[in-house]
């Protein structure tokens, strides 16, 4: 069978974040991928300057309608990332519900880009879009801890806290929930935290994995196309696949920073520039990923 995904979110002409994270290793991973841009940039927003365009709702639905009256609006899969506004989000909501009327067995998988480190970066008014339309139609979330937090309503300080907050998606329709990344690790550990519920049963995983000494940009984007991907080559095997993507991500990202490091010099502080994720250079860790790091049940 023809797996096919529809990606709907941020692009750059240069760099590595939003379609252009989540292409290239859905491609080596063996999906077709067509990619809708909700804003199209000519580099991240971390650097000094960027320009570009955003995409509005009423040409993410010209764009949707052509697929259909072509009768390509058959996928497998669904991925979405950063939207930054409520019209936008409106029309995904009615993109996912007409692609699972063509296809009742398509997976959504909703990557809720909204903040970080306690501040949003996309308009307060997104959140109850989010709450009550989107995260009822998804079947896998992937939100850091502080979308998880500001979308449940919860505050995560410990263990107990996460799986209260990864039930609450739960008891809203989703069957798998990953906080990417949450604070209850350590100065050298982030800590990721993941759950999926099939006919009455659980699996509960908590993930260490290793904190590096600076930011990458993109990372969120890669790692729920890498979810997306390993979900559907187990046959929706969570351990197998939290393992398999936190082994792409950590060999790409230290194949990154030692590229920064030799390209900047050894400099203390690294260019925008310098930190673009190094997807190419990595295919063969995407492909075959070594499983390092073990997830836990618990």
């Amino acid at each position: 069978m023809v797996v096919r995904v529809l990606s709907i979110q941020s692009h750059v002409v240069s760099g590595y974040v939003g379609n252009k994270s989540a292409c290239f290793p859905l491609q080596v991973l063996g999906f077709e991928v067509d990619t809708i841009n909700s804003v199209q940039f000519s580099n991240h927003t971390g650097y000094e300057c960027f320009k570009g365009q955003v995409l509005n709702d009423m040409e993410l639905g010209e764009l949707v309608e052509g697929l259909k009256l072509n009768n390509l609006d058959r996928y497998t899969h669904l991925l979405t990332g950063y939207i930054g506004s409520t019209s936008f989000l409106r029309k995904v909501k009615s993109v996912v519900e007409h692609l699972k009327s063509v296809n009742p067995g398509l997976i959504y998988v909703c990557d809720p880009v909204m903040g970080d480190h306690g501040k949003m970066y996309v308009p307060e008014e997104l959140l109850p879009l989010y709450r009550e339309h989107i995260i009822p139609i998804a079947d896998i979330i992937t939100p850091n801890q502080f979308e998880a937090e500001i979308l449940s309503g919860l505050k995560i300080h410990n263990e107990k806290d996460a799986v209260e907050a990864m039930e609450w998606f739960h008891q809203q329709g989703v069957n798998t929930v990953v906080f990417s990344s949450t604070d209850l690790g350590n100065d050298k550990e982030l800590m990721g935290m993941a759950s999926s519920t099939s006919n009455g049963t659980g699996t509960k995983l908590q993930i260490r994995i290793p904190r590096l000494p600076v930011n990458f940009t993109g990372t969120g984007d890669l790692f729920a196309a890498l979810l997306l991907a390993w979900m559907h080559h187990s046959k929706n095997d969570l351990q197998v696949s939290i393992e398999n993507t936190v082994g792409s991500m950590q060999a790409i990202l230290h194949r990154t920073l030692k590229y920064a490091q030799t390209e900047e010099g050894g400099s203390s502080s690294l260019s925008p520039k310098s930190l673009e994720l190094k997807l190419i250079q990595s295919i063969e860790d995407i492909q075959k990923p070594e499983r390092k790091i073990k997830a836990i049940k618990f």
